[in-house]
């Protein structure tokens, strides 16, 4: 019922996704706020058509008659407020020196955000029509880069690598497909209703592919965790019905905390401020708690209906022959776990230092937006091939002109103007300037002040954001000379490093409260002030590599290709926020997987060493087999051609790859043998005043969970110890 709702209500409603993103309270936000208001026709996207002549000047009569037929019927869109075509006086500096390339200039009265996939592709169609052997014409902005295909194959790879290692983890066909049921059909109910309240709520443009990433890889890993409690409930004699009972109330609790701590940490997002990322955030916590209300009611009716055939022909013909004793822990981990017990010293460093060298590279990263140099190279990107023309013309920074806007109060503000606009035309790093123009005052504002000023450098470079501060600090006040007239410095390239700056300075609150946040849940389960103490020094290792990792490939360009990046550039702003948050849900669950068994054991033999081996042994498999799970799904992203979540993608799986290998396998299990009773303390004023959270209640016979418990990470009811 609820998947046909969702289906209908968004079949009706449709969806909306922000391609763009501005902060209030930035120089660029108040550029753009006053041209609103002034002058509505340049406050909206600007979207560049560039076109090249191959075996002429673009000045040539035939050229000029395709191309001014062409920009007729653009002008006559839908939000078009106006045309400046090279062939104009307005429009004489954008034709190149050679006369081989030139470009017109599209302005449109709402931002990209608001302009429909439809209207954007009649923009790249009409624009592209005279398209010849003998003349190409393609599309830059924000506008056409919407248009621009998407990989569809990377949910498909990464279903089908899940299904794999379900396969390979159950060894039967069933209960491998019963995760991919229960998620798929939540995370598509999930899907509608994220689309319908992307009408109503800013959400970026990458929200449902984000969506789709995360609410895949929890909701796989968490059906896991409850089906192998059922499996074993039932290998231990339990009826169908009391193995479903036991399943949803031991790991289903759990499955519930890590599913809320997950979505917490997305919520958190909310106090960053920024609208597109604010809706992002609530969406990817509807992708995740979808699939864990179903995992906690589709799946186990659905077992209850498959019953016993969710066991192997192997194990039920044990049960037949009324065999229900099994071994908890496979050789493997348990030989594994000693290991670790005899040389965590060693094992323990040499983990730390792995971890340190793939989090190396995030010290450099930069953070920025991106321009189109870094597309996909395909036939069928306008935006790239829009970009190479303009850079062979003009130069890379006329792909992202800035824009100087001022309010005028009076005739001497606008002569004061003029002089500003001089300077900036002579400041180093810039090549040229337009304008400027003057709009006259309205009801409501003041008359307004525009020039355009084109940088030497392209939008992501790092000389287009020292001109940025220079233009601000240096240029413009130099050029005022104590005149009281606000100059501001705007446009998409100014928006795209205020955004960057911003998200920046409020990544370290962030993560503050995220950790701050977890290291309280963690105190009030576990009881202890060590335990939560290392699992936020440790989830801040794998968000760390994670950052390394992006960093060393989308910036440095390492190992490049083998993730289909074609252009390095700066990490986009929202990644570091996103990822941080999601990964530390995700690494917060696995350390409570793990730490609760190693809690069961203490509890019932008050021997630390015993404990954490034990512990290691009996979950290490389970914990083993979802990380797989949620690398290949995370991984398989990557194969898509938007650069975020291509980002997203590759960073989450090297952090989910590097946890699983070294952070709850040798580091925390390390740790952990190194403190001994100390793991388990807590001061008794907190003893006394902190409330005992109970996350599980248990489900099944005493006897049966005290023998046999498959490591999936429940939480008992337990006094202090």
């Amino acid at each position: 019922m609820v998947l046909a709702g969702a289906f209908l209500g968004q079949s009706a409603l449709g969806s909306h996704y922000a391609q763009g993103t501005t902060l209030s309270g930035t120089p660029s936000a108040a550029a753009a706020s006053l041209l609103q208001r002034a002058v509505p026709g340049q406050s909206g996207d600007t979207e560049q058509i560039v076109f090249q002549a191959r075996t002429g000047p673009v000045t040539a009569p035939a050229v000029q008659k395709q191309i001014s037929a062409m920009l007729g019927r653009v002008s006559h869109l839908r939000y078009v407020s106006g045309v400046t075509s090279p062939y104009s006086p307005a429009g004489a500096k954008q034709v190149s020196a050679g006369h081989r390339v030139a470009f017109a200039t599209v302005n449109f009265s709402r931002d990209a955000s608001k302009i429909s996939p439809a209207e954007a592709t009649r923009l790249v169609q009409l624009a592209r029509a005279p398209n010849s052997p003998a003349l190409q014409v393609d599309v830059v902005g924000a506008v056409a880069a919407s248009t621009n295909p998407a990989s569809s194959s990377s949910t498909l790879i990464g279903v089908v690598a899940a299904l794999v290692i379900l396969l390979l983890f159950f060894g039967s066909v069933l209960p491998a497909l019963l995760p991919l049921v229960s998620t798929g059909i939540a995370l598509t109910a999930a899907l509608g209703v994220i689309a319908m309240l992307s009408n109503s709520i800013t959400m970026a443009s990458f929200t449902s592919q984000l969506c789709i990433l995360i609410g895949l890889g929890v909701g796989i890993d968490y059906s896991l965790f409850i089906l192998t409690r059922a499996r074993n409930g039932l290998r231990r004699g339990l009826s169908v019905e009391a193995a479903v009972v036991a399943a949803v109330a031991t790991a289903g609790r759990a499955v519930l905390f890590a599913g809320i701590t997950v979505c917490i940490a997305l919520l958190g997002i909310l106090t960053v401020g920024v609208s597109t990322l604010s809706g992002a955030a609530i969406a990817a916590s509807i992708a995740v708690a979808f699939p864990v209300a179903a995992a906690l009611t589709l799946l186990p009716a659905l077992i209850g209906l498959l019953g016993t055939r969710i066991l192997t022909r192997r194990q039920r013909a044990a049960l037949a022959r009324g065999e229900t004793g099994f071994t908890e822990a496979s050789r493997g981990w348990a030989g594994w776990a000693r290991k670790v017990q005899g040389h965590k010293i060693i094992l323990g460093l040499g983990a730390l230092g792995i971890m340190l060298a793939l989090g190396a590279p995030f010290l450099s990263m930069r953070q920025g937006t991106a321009d189109y140099s870094v597309d996909p190279t395909s036939t069928t990107t306008t935006t790239y091939r829009g970009y190479e023309m303009l850079v062979h013309g003009f130069g890379p920074g006329f792909s992202g002109p800035l824009q100087l806007v001022a309010p005028l109060h009076s005739p001497a503000d606008r002569a004061t103007f003029g002089t500003v606009v001089s300077a900036a035309s002579h400041a180093p790093g810039v090549v040229t300037t337009v304008g400027p123009a003057y709009f006259p005052a309205g009801p409501g504002h003041p008359a307004v002040a525009l020039a355009e000023v084109y940088p030497a450098g392209s939008p992501q470079a790092v000389s287009t954001a020292n001109l940025i501060i220079s233009l601000r600090s240096q240029v413009i006040p130099g050029a005022l000379h104590g005149q009281h007239l606000q100059v501001l410095v705007g446009g998409q390239t100014a928006q795209g490093i205020d955004v960057a700056g911003q998200l920046s300075a409020k990544l370290p609150l962030f993560v503050g409260m995220v950790v701050a946040l977890s290291f309280i849940v963690l105190m009030l389960v576990f009881r202890s002030l060590a335990i939560p103490a290392t699992a936020a020094i440790m989830n801040l290792l794998s968000a760390a590599a994670a950052f390394g990792v992006v960093t060393a490939v989308f910036q440095f360009g390492w190992l490049k290709s083998l993730v289909g990046v074609t252009n390095t550039g700066p990490v986009s702003p929202f990644i570091p926020i996103l990822m941080f948050a999601v990964l530390f849900g995700l690494t917060t669950d696995y350390q409570v997987f793990l730490v609760s068994r190693i809690q069961e054991e203490w509890l019932r033999r008050r021997d630390n060493s015993a404990a954490v081996r034990i512990g290691q042994a009996t979950s290490g498999r389970i914990i083993s087999a979802a990380a797989a799970i949620m690398t290949v799904v995370f991984f398989a992203f990557t194969f898509t051609t938007d650069r975020t979540i291509k980002m997203i993608g590759l960073g989450m799986a090297a952090a989910v790859i590097a946890d699983a290998l070294l952070v709850r396998t040798v580091l925390v299990p390390a740790v952990m043998h190194t403190l001994g009773r100390a793991n388990w303390r807590l001061p008794a004023i907190l003893d006394r005043r902190l409330p005992h959270l109970s996350l599980e209640d248990s489900g099944e016979p005493a006897d049966a969970s005290e023998d046999a418990t498959e490591g999936t990470g429940e939480l008992r009811s337990v006094n202090s110890p």
